[in-house]
């Protein structure tokens, strides 16, 4: 698999707190249609940790069905080394080209025992694996000198990184070192769809975008002008989005998102699991002109 351009995050909706498996698939044919580059089943915007190891698997089987040849990265976190392997072994049996694994847990984990969770996965798996480094959720940060540990780790052959400093120059400075100190056989993928832009900007190899998983072309558009060389355009589209950002720096990415899957009748009505909730009132409408507006696709 070549971990570059756009890798686009589906919802995992639901429906009376169910998996809607209809809105789950018309989501894909979007990402299909659009032609992006990867689709990226249960990451965080896929509601994994809600998921129990059936449903889990029946996402991923419904992925497959209907991605046409676009590869599926599948994510399999989990809170122990266990549950990890097994999800795993599911997934590669179904036909997954790569997985992504976040450090789990509740208990916060030292470096040691993330670097553990790390070499027991690759060491019983396959196909490519993807770090996922996801601070704001996991409430685990991966150090320089970590990344250089794991990147020695066999089929470890992407590291999805949090947003990049906002001033591009600065960026630049940081993809560089980190592509200095890494193996050229690990790609690095920028996350926080805010930083999206800036980061392919920076020499970021792909975009781990959870937002692209409803907006696919509107995201493809910004990883076309930045894979060109065009930095203007990317920032320019980006820059619009920019009310977006703001919702996703105060609520974080699900809940947007899937406010925004509402609203534009991309699901049957409510969809995130229980007891998780959309974002609500004002500010529920403040998006709703905004989608009126810039009709994202």
């Amino acid at each position: 698999m070549n971990f570059t351009g756009l890798s686009a995050f589906p919802l995992t909706p639901f429906y009376q707190d169910k998996v809607d498996e209809q809105s789950l698939q018309e989501l894909i044919a979007r990402l299909v249609n659009a032609r992006v580059d990867s689709i990226g089943a249960l990451g965080s915007t896929g509601c994994y940790t809600y998921l129990n190891r059936t449903e889990r698997k029946r996402i991923i089987e419904l992925s497959l069905q209907h991605c046409g040849n676009i590869p599926v990265i599948a994510g399999i976190s989990a809170q122990r080394t266990r549950d990890v392997l097994e999800l795993a072994e599911d997934v590669q049996k179904l036909g997954v080209q790569a997985v992504l694994l976040s450090p789990t847990s509740y208990q916060a984990l030292s470096s040691e025992e993330v670097f553990s969770l790390y070499q027991s996965v690759t060491a019983n798996i396959s196909v490519p694996l993807c770090i996922y480094d996801n601070p704001g959720t996991t409430h685990f940060r991966f150090t320089d000198e970590l990344y250089v540990r794991l990147a020695q780790l066999p089929n470890v052959t992407s590291i999805k990184i949090p947003g990049v400093p906002a001033d591009l120059s600065i960026a630049k400075r940081r993809i560089e070192h980190l592509k200095a100190i890494l193996p050229a056989s690990v790609s690095l993928g920028v996350s926080g769809d805010g930083f999206g832009a800036t980061g392919l900007n920076a020499g970021c190899n792909l975009w781990y975008s959870a937002i692209a998983g409803l907006y696919p072309k509107t995201m493809l558009a910004i990883t076309r002008a930045a894979q060109a060389n065009d930095a203007a355009q990317a920032d320019k589209l980006n820059a619009a989005l920019q009310p977006l950002w703001m919702l996703f720096g105060k609520y974080g990415s699900l809940r947007v998102i899937a406010a925004c899957a509402e609203l534009e009748g991309l699901v049957k009505g409510t969809c995130l699991p229980q007891p998780l909730m959309a974002i609500q009132g004002e500010d529920r409408d403040k998006l709703g002109l905004f989608l009126n507006h810039f009709s994202l696709q």
